[in-house]
Formats: structure tokens, sequence, C-alpha cells
């Protein structure tokens, strides 16, 4: 179902959730081998995390469904939940609460991205984030993720204990970001932005116009493909009605042979079709659009409301593959 099924993580994940334990009872052939190569056709397991031999590095396997990115934003401005967690503790228990409801990665981002942001500076974006990683590395062994365009602040949220880069500029913005990534040998998003939108634009080549340029930077600076996620960037410096192209043709972006993320949770394309004006009142459309990302190819999906989407990425593995019975 998906190219490719696994990149390394760095510290990656201490142990698998008790959903996940009970979901399958098949032995798992990653923790007997430090690399592996997965079949083309998955295997009926969740997603799990393999170990390698005397507790090295390990590495996140994709499974018959999306892995599910549970957002923690530590920002005052955010869209959807804009000063909620900007306490410390808040936010750490917030991601413990996503862990819980079954979130696969946590997307820590201490600088709004939504239209009209006030920027901050990277000093400033590294003590909101900084705190909340060492305390949800330290307290939950999830894959954490540093939701950031600024190199400095991927390098400080690295030291930290995440184990991921989400740059919203795909390295087009700072320099750095591409040597960095190269240089800790992680696992990045390179996402497709846009300073405005542009109604007359086709939108899918320009999306992948865009991730063509980005992966072509991250080989000049050494970064492996295997290492790469693109990201259409739903939302993004583009209209609504080209943010819903992007789900619908999503499937085009495997040219560029990565995994697939996409986010779409509570935008406001979705809020534009539903009618809903809240933000936190979209989760029904939210789950619908991450369901057709998912048919189209997603790996990965990046979401606030974790629980639900869970729940719809298990009945879409088990309707692709009734095998899978009751996961």
């Amino acid at each position: 179902m998906f190219d490719k099924y696994l990149f390394a993580l760095g510290r990656g994940v201490r142990g698998v959730k008790k959903a996940y334990d009970q979901a399958s009872r098949e032995p798992d052939p990653a923790e007997s081998a430090r690399d592996i190569t997965p079949p083309k056709q998955p295997t009926p397991s969740t997603p799990h995390v393999s170990s390698s031999p005397g507790g090295g590095a390990r590495a996140l396997v994709f499974g018959p469904r999306p892995l599910v990115m549970g957002i923690v934003n530590v920002t005052p401005d955010s869209f959807s939940d804009g000063g909620q967690f900007n306490d410390d503790a808040d936010a750490v228990a917030h991601g413990l609460r996503l862990a819980a409801e079954g979130a696969d990665i946590l997307d820590i981002g201490g600088e709004s991205t939504r239209p009209g942001h006030a920027p901050v500076s990277a000093a400033e974006e590294i003590a909101r984030v900084v705190p909340v990683v060492r305390g949800l590395a330290a307290a939950c062994g999830l894959p954490i993720s540093i939701d950031t365009m600024k190199a400095e602040v991927a390098r400080a949220a690295l030291d930290a204990g995440a184990t991921i880069v989400n740059d919203v500029w795909g390295f087009q913005r700072d320099p750095a970001m591409a040597p960095l990534v190269a240089a800790r040998g992680v696992p990045a998003v390179v996402m497709h932005n846009r300073e405005r939108d542009d109604p007359d634009i086709e939108v899918m080549a320009e999306v992948t116009a865009f991730l063509a340029r980005s992966l072509e930077i991250a080989r000049a600076a050494g970064v492996e493909r295997a290492q790469l996620i693109v990201d259409p960037g739903f939302g993004f410096g583009v209209t609504h009605a080209q943010s819903l192209t992007m789900v619908r043709d999503l499937a085009q972006l495997k040219a560029l042979g990565c995994p697939i993320l996409l986010g779409v949770s509570r935008k406001r394309a979705i809020g534009r079709v539903t009618g809903r004006d809240i933000a936190r009142e979209r989760v029904i459309g939210s789950v619908a659009a991450a369901l057709m990302g998912a048919m189209a190819g997603a790996s990965i999906i990046r979401v606030h409301d974790v629980a639900a989407h869970v729940e719809a990425m298990k009945i879409f593995a088990a309707v692709n593959n009734p095998a899978l019975g009751d996961i």
C-alpha cells in the first residue's frame, strides 16, 4: 500500500501502547534485525516500533493504515487552540493525552503558521518548545517532531529529544535546515508553501514543482531520500478549492518517491464546506478529508483530534484488509 515503510528515528519509541499490543499477535520481524526491507504488500499488523540490537537507533514501521501525528501547539495565536497549552506542564499533559488516545507521533510547534500570524524570534520559539519536547521525550517515548522553519529551533529541539524535523517551508526558507537534517540523520517533512494564494495556478503542478526543488536541496545537502516525507501544504498559500484539489489528487505526489503527510485537521477549507466557523467543531469534516487522503496514499495524517482519527484509520485498514479483523 505504501512505497516506503521504514525510516530512522534516532531515539524512537520505548514501547508500543496497549491497544497496539492487543491488535496483533504475530511475531514482529523487526525485533531480530537492524535493517528491514518490508514487503510491497504489508502484512496484517498495526504500525509498530522496532528496535535495533543493543538498544540503538529505532525505526518506525508503516503498516496498513496511516500513522496519526498528534498536534501539540505551544503558541498563543494558533488558529485552532491558541493559548490553550502555553504552560509547559499543560502542553506536556496534552501530549500525553494524545499519546493515550493512540497517537503514533507528537508534533510540537512554537510559532503559529496561520494567515496573518506574528513571527517570533528563534530564542522565543526555543523557549516555548524545548521544555515541552524534553518533557514528552522523557514521559512517553513517542517519536517527537519539531514543527519549525528555523534551523536554530530544530537543532535545539533535536538536542532536547525530538527525532523528526517538520519544515513548513520545505528547506526553502532557512538554508541551514537541510544541512542540519543531513548531519543529524533524522527524518524530515518538507512541506509546500506559498506567501499568498493565486487562484489561477494549477495547484498540483505547483506543489509537485515546489517539492521537487525541496528534494533537490535535500540531495545537495546530503540528506538521503529515505529520510524525507512530503506534505502538499493543505491551506497554506492556496485557495479553499485548491486545498480540496490537493486531497483529491494527492496520489500524484507518489511520483516523488517519498511517504506523504497530509494535514487537513480543522482547517478553514473544511469549515467553508461544512459551515463550521469554530475550528474545534470541524472534527467530522476533518476525519472525512483525512480518510480520502488515506485512500489516495497518505502515509501520515497530522491531526488535533487523535482519538477520532485513530478509530477512522482502523476502519480504513480493516475495510482494505479484512484479515485484520477487529484491530
